[in-house]
């Protein structure tokens, strides 16, 4: 480092130095060890994690991406004794004192100019490594990497309570506060900046006005405007982990076949998050939501776009789809958001041992009740607005 800038860049006070998280420290000891089991049971030497998800979840938290973008700008490289932080000279000073400080990770370092692949390909040489990439000279082991990931640990669970209730409230907070007339891409950068300014990556945004939903279920933003009504959703990653709520308003009185669209497809998603048990299998869950399709004429209306997909370290880790037979466990997180016609609602949750556990609480929102075997459950209704 060039020593006429040493002063300049030196913490000027301790409350500028990282401290060390314990219950990190812990969370990343965990995973070592059982990434060291799994070496030992399968032969192999190391593990390459090449994946800012996959950097994220084994460093319970630390982003490896360069700002803007999902493009890494290291690696990891793993054995039963060490866990190496594989990246060059621009990127080394950035994760060790911001993403990962005093974690007992070290470090593999090569100049800005030299392929970091040149530098993973000489730690893999002459070894059995496991991969989170299909690429020569090493095994794909994703399909284990999720069962790895899944279900959350209790850190992950806490960092997922605070990340959905902040989504959920940027979503609420830009619902609440944007103009008749402005465009969907204007709503859309009124949450973008709610969501930055809590360090919350922008995944996905989607702002439908009027029947914009009905004609695409994936749109984005565009330059129509809000007149009459709007969905708003967000999808938001922070420390790795993944969140997504989306809300409904309509200016002046809601329009009876908008609020009938949005009656079913919160009936459809109350029923989804009630029946996410631990031990269930997904055709369980899907079997019983499409009969409430067909219960209320919609029968078709599934086909249009997914209904639910379990999050994590991915914005979907897992998709619920027909006859899939992947088993919940607690602490799975999902991310309900059915359709019906114009209508979308969402919302992330969290798999418990009896009742879901609803990870994007609403705040000062008007709710909708449900029954469904005999208990009551609250949804979003929509915000009618002057």
């Amino acid at each position: 480092m060039d020593t006429r800038y040493q002063n300049q860049i030196d913490p000027v006070s301790s409350g500028e130095m990282p401290i060390v998280d314990p219950d990190r420290l812990v969370d990343i000891e965990q995973k070592h060890r059982r990434v060291a089991e799994f070496l030992e049971l399968h032969g192999y030497d190391a593990l390459l994690l090449t994946k800012p998800g996959n950097f994220s979840w084994f460093t319970s938290g630390g982003n490896c991406a360069r700002s803007g973008s999902h493009e890494p700008t290291a690696a990891l490289f793993i054995t039963p004794e060490a866990r190496v932080v594989v990246t060059d000279s621009a990127n080394s000073a950035r994760l060790f004192d911001r993403e990962l400080p005093g974690l007992g990770f070290q470090l593999k370092e090569r100049a800005w100019y030299e392929p970091r692949h040149l530098l993973v390909q000489d730690l893999c040489r002459s070894r059995k490594v496991a991969a989170d990439i299909e690429t020569r000279g090493v095994e794909d082991i994703s399909l284990h990497l999720r069962g790895m990931r899944l279900p959350l640990s209790l850190v992950e669970c806490e960092r997922l309570r605070e990340l959905g209730r902040d989504v959920a409230h940027a979503v609420e907070a830009t619902a609440r506060s944007f103009s008749r007339g402005q465009t969907e891409a204007e709503v859309a950068g009124e949450l973008a900046h709610r969501l930055i300014k809590h360090r919350i990556v922008p995944e996905r945004l989607q702002v439908f006005a009027d029947l914009q939903a009905l004609r695409y279920p994936h749109w984005s933003y565009g330059n129509d405007r809000v007149e009459r009504s709007c969905v708003i959703a967000a999808m938001g990653s922070r420390q790795g982990l993944h969140a997504g709520a989306a809300r409904s308003i309509c200016f002046g009185k809601a329009p009876d076949d908008v609020t009938d669209a949005h009656h079913r497809a919160t009936l459809v998603q109350a029923a989804g998050m009630y029946f996410c048990r631990s031990d269930w299998e997904l055709f369980e869950i899907w079997n019983r939501i499409v009969r409430i399709y067909e219960k209320y004429g919609e029968t078709d209306a599934w086909l249009r776009a997914e209904q639910a997909e379990i999050v994590g370290y991915d914005a979907c880790e897992v998709p619920i789809v027909p006859k899939s037979e992947f088993r919940l466990e607690t602490r799975m997180p999902v991310y309900w958001h059915p359709s019906v016609g114009p209508a979308i609602t969402g919302d992330t949750m969290l798999v418990s041992e009896d009742e879901f556990e609803l990870l994007t609480p609403m705040s000062d929102w008007p709710k909708l009740r449900i029954e469904i075997k005999g208990t009551s459950v609250d949804r979003p209704a929509i915000l009618c607005r002057d």
